[in-house]
């Protein structure tokens, strides 16, 4: 794909019916009413010159290079600015225009360098354009005057440099950084000639920026600009692609130079994104060079020997071999898989059939056990299916905003921008988290209601917000009576007092007047959407509250529009196509019970082998079964179980137990300790498939160069498949989803030529949606009626005891990723080193811990070592930390308690103790080594 400039109209884009029709230059168009004469003239093919002007923002009017000549109107107003009006007739080329023109830009030349020859924008620097576009040929005013030619440069970001020598103060930056991010890090300075951009007065690095990358982007100049484009050069080609971080889904333009990626450019069509992107996405991409990569693969007898480097013809027999010889040895049952949410559809889904066609057995479980299976379970009860209900762009006609349990500005900040747009625009936001994130309160922004609730009580919080709805007559009765069923038994239980803010507060700690006027403010509200995350779902009662939330939002009609809905914030890039491609022991792909005999006749005719009508080992049951002996092998796709599970020492324990442990990853990590073949896997640079991020958004995923190690990952899945003799190919991944759609109603009308053709398309694709399906349960829910579910609130047996007095829970950082493994191994390390403790002033106080010092946090199954930071964002007696970083390994102190319904693990409670550290302490987590955090150069 050739590297082709995206369109710019100038100014956004205007919706609505009524239309205008004019003329310019002699050209007649038609648009919609409100629509600036800028973009009207794009539209009729005619490009006016502009340098402030992009339609990635609102119009600014300062360049003055657009102005235009209309009929009937005095002087020469800027296009950008001035709206279409019915039989306007406009001309944008005269003679007049065209020396306004050049005198402006002659006016812009006399204060900027001219080094275009050796300016790393050379070529994608829109000064340069339009001097060529408006015919400048000289500039009489010279060098020698006042100019702003000695302005210094800003390096102090790793990513990007400011060189304030060539700023033309458009203001594109600032604006983008408060109308797209939200941020407001950029300001200008000064009046008149001293007029510059700034970042509060500050660097880069020491602002609030948070390097997104949308000032970049905006900067029609090389005053902002990549260090990788000041390295490499301009890139010459680009790829369409989807990042492999969040659950958001950004589609990028991966830029090239010959094979060399230069830089990640957010796509304008990307549908989840629409152009914008995170520190994350836009340039912490590295890893996928970075020297630590394992390229061939290794095996070895035992965890205790080296590493050997073999081929793959021998790791893959070898790996055949050795698990035919456990099921001949321990039965079919000794062995399974577990799939990754970081791969994609195609590389999960024969994943899984090969546990279930070539292994003979369901042992297949995902990561997503980890982290959102109550969502499946709790949505599937309620509204009929497994996933999110709304698009992202949903959320523009939401009046008021929840969040719970999540924080979109570092889990999901592409989302969060969104949101923050409307919330500045107006929408009530409704804050339901122990801890203080940023939504709470940041720059133009402040939640009307901030419940900080104790860990562990979200099931009280849900229930006493119904509860008010229900006893203050707030239910939309006519929504209920025609699109649910159960809700007289449900609401008998809701209105009981025990129910109430009054009788739930000593266990929530919110007060009950704050609850009940945030309960009516959801209630009341046009539209009202709910957005959660891991606070939700990892928790002993994850699956009792995503029901919660669902007959809360069915109670109060807020399902099946725009701006409504219940909404996970997936945290990995493909947790929801990981759960979509029957990962789960007891589900096929599509959410369809093994049991069922019709199901499984599906994919019986189509893989030509039987499979079993019962449930495999989930993951929990995997590692019991490998401690107790029954379960001897394990493929692990792309996870790092000794890091991200809890109770490390079990997890461990489990894998040092087994016969054979099969890795697939890009780095040696903890799990690679307990590993007799480590499989070398493909960056999402090199793979060629599809991801579905959290909004059911299927994109398409490209390779942006050949897979490093020679093979792709769903390659050697079938290989080790065929190996153990089941017979598996396919000469590409589109021929896997074209047996994806065979097999799984949701995806039925998907293929890759029609993602080439949409973009991206969102499940249920079928006959009756041939383009997707935005937002779910329209007209009817999916199973029907939407079912009402008592959700009694049961206290978790994780409790604060006199030895460990304090709850520990947990969460994401913006700049960091999961097990840190990809981000660690980027420049993003300069934001966030280490893993911390937050801790609330009494708590450090009366433990004797200053801010910096290093604090023993341990728990009844283990202990480690963070730096304290003293904050007021949690409450006493709750602390906070992230686990990004394997020296510190915060799963080390969670514990083995897990959701009834799934076994979700409760990361969100532990009960623990925190003090100084001894120097006979441990100076990391007990029993494990850390991966160094290395930056790629």
């Amino acid at each position: 794909m050739s590297l082709l400039k995206e369109p710019d109209l100038g100014t956004p884009a205007v919706s609505g019916e009524t239309t205008v029709s004019l003329e310019v230059d002699g050209h007649p168009v038609t648009v919609p009413a409100g629509t600036s004469v800028m973009r009207a003239s794009a539209l009729a093919g005619i490009d006016i010159p502009k340098l402030c002007a992009t339609d990635s923002l609102e119009a600014f009017g300062s360049c003055r290079l657009c102005l235009v000549e209309i009929d009937g109107k005095p002087g020469t107003p800027a296009s950008c600015t001035t709206p279409v009006t019915e039989g306007m007739r406009v001309r944008t080329q005269t003679p007049r225009l065209a020396k306004l023109r050049q005198g402006i830009m002659e006016l812009y030349i006399s204060d900027h360098p001219l080094d275009c020859l050796t300016c790393s924008a050379n070529g994608d620097c829109e000064l340069q354009d339009m001097s060529g576009v408006v015919g400048l040929r000289q500039v009489r005013y010279g060098y020698e005057g006042r100019n702003h030619l000695d302005a210094p440069t800003d390096g102090s970001n790793p990513y990007f440099d400011f060189d304030a020598s060539k700023c033309i103060v458009c203001s594109r930056c600032v604006r983008a950084c408060d109308e797209i991010q939200g941020t407001f890090a950029l300001t200008i300075e000064g009046r008149g000639f001293e007029s510059k951009v700034s970042p509060g007065g500050t660097s880069f690095m020491d602002s609030e920026c948070v390097s997104c990358g949308a000032c970049v982007q905006a900067c029609p100049t090389a005053t902002l600009q990549e260090k990788s484009v000041v390295e490499l050069g301009m890139p010459t080609r680009s790829v369409i692609t989807t990042c492999a971080y969040c659950g958001v889904g950004c589609s990028f333009k991966a830029e090239l130079r010959g094979d060399e990626l230069v830089r990640m450019v957010p796509y304008k069509d990307g549908g989840a994104n629409e152009g914008h992107s995170c520190v994350k996405g836009r340039f912490a991409f590295g890893y996928a060079t970075h020297p630590d990569r394992v390229l061939s693969p290794m095996i070895r007898e035992s965890i205790a020997d080296e590493w050997r480097e073999v081929d793959w013809d021998t790791a893959i027999s070898y790996t055949a071999r050795k698990f035919r010889e456990i099921q001949d040895r321990y039965g079919l049952g000794a062995i399974g898989g577990i799939t990754s949410s970081r791969t994609t559809n195609e590389e999960v889904y024969v994943v899984q059939k090969m546990v279930r066609a070539a292994f003979g057995n369901n042992n297949v479980d995902t990561c997503a056990r980890v982290c959102h299976s109550p969502t499946g379970y709790g949505l599937k009860q309620t509204f009929g299916t497994s996933a999110g209900t709304q698009d992202f762009r949903s959320v523009a006609e939401a009046d008021v905003i929840v969040v719970i349990g999540a924080n979109p500005t570092d889990g999901h900040p592409v989302f969060a921008s969104r949101m923050k747009r409307r919330l500045r625009e107006g929408a009530k936001l409704i804050v339901i988290d122990p801890r203080r994130i940023d939504l709470v309160r940041s720059p133009h922004i402040q939640a009307e209601h901030h419940l900080q609730l104790a860990p562990g009580t979200n099931v009280a919080v849900i229930n006493a917000m119904a509860h008010v709805a229900v006893t203050e007559g707030l239910v939309d009765q006519s929504f209920v009576d025609q699109r649910c069923e159960g809700y007289d038994g449900w609401a008998s239980f809701i209105a009981q007092p025990g129910n109430s803010p009054e009788a739930m507060e000593p266990v929530t700690g919110v007060p009950a007047a704050e609850l009940r006027a945030a309960a009516r403010l959801y209630a009341t509200a046009r539209n009202a959407a709910i957005y959660y995350g891991l606070g939700v779902t990892e928790h002993s009662q994850g699956s009792t509250m995503v029901m919660g939330m669902a007959n809360l939002a069915m109670a109060t009609g807020n399902i099946g529009r725009d701006g409504v809905g219940v909404n996970p914030l997936r945290g990995q890039n493909n947790v929801q196509g990981s759960c979509d491609m029957g990962s789960f022991p007891h589900e096929l792909a599509g959410y369809r019970h093994v049991s069922d005999d019709a199901v499984r006749a599906v994919f019986e005719s189509v893989w030509g082998r039987p499979i079993l009508p019962e449930p495999g080992l989930r993951i929990p049951n995997m590692f019991d079964a490998a401690i107790d002996g029954s379960f001897r092998a394990l493929f692990i796709q792309g996870e790092d179980f000794a890091q991200s599970d809890p109770n490390t020492q079990h997890v461990t324990a489990a894998l040092s137990a087994m016969d054979l442990v099969v890795l697939q990853d890009l780095f040696l990590n903890e799990t690679s300790k307990f590993a007799h073949v480590f499989l070398p896997g493909t960056s999402f640079l090199e793979k060629d498939g599809t991801f579905t991020n959290a909004e059911r958004r299927i994109n398409r995923v490209r390779p942006v160069m050949a897979p490093a190690t020679g093979k792709h990952e769903w390659q050697v899945a079938c290989e080790i498949a065929q190996a153990m003799g089941y017979p598996m190919h396919y000469d590409h991944p589109s021929q896997i989803m074209a047996e994806i759609a065979a097999v799984t109603p949701t995806f039925a009308g998907v293929s890759f030529e029609k993602l080439d053709r949409l973009g991206s398309i969102q499940w249920p694709c079928n006959d009756k949606a041939p383009e997707g399906t935005p937002v779910m349960h329209v007209d009817a829910f999916v199973r029907g009626k939407g079912k009402f579910v008592e959700t009694p609130f049961v206290p978790t047996s994780e409790r604060s005891t006199r030895r460990f007095p304090l709850i520990l829970t947990t969460g994401r950082i913006l700049t960091q990723y999961n097990v840190g493994a990809q981000t660690r191994r980027t420049a993003n390390v300069a934001w966030h080193a280490e893993d911390v403790l937050e801790i609330h002033p009494h708590d450090a106080e009366v433990r004797g811990i200053n801010d910096g010092d290093e604090v023993s946090l341990s728990s009844r199954v283990g202990e480690t070592t963070l730096r304290a930071v003293i904050s007021d964002r949690m409450p006493v007696g709750v602390v906070y930390t992230t686990f990004h970083h394997p020296v510190t390994g915060a799963n080390v102190v969670t514990t083995e308690n897990s959701d009834w319904a799934t076994n979700c693990p409760e990361y969100k409670v532990t009960a623990v103790q925190v003090g100084l550290r001894t120097p006979a302490a441990p100076a990391s987590r007990l029993g494990q080594q850390a991966i160094p955090a290395t930056v790629s150069d």
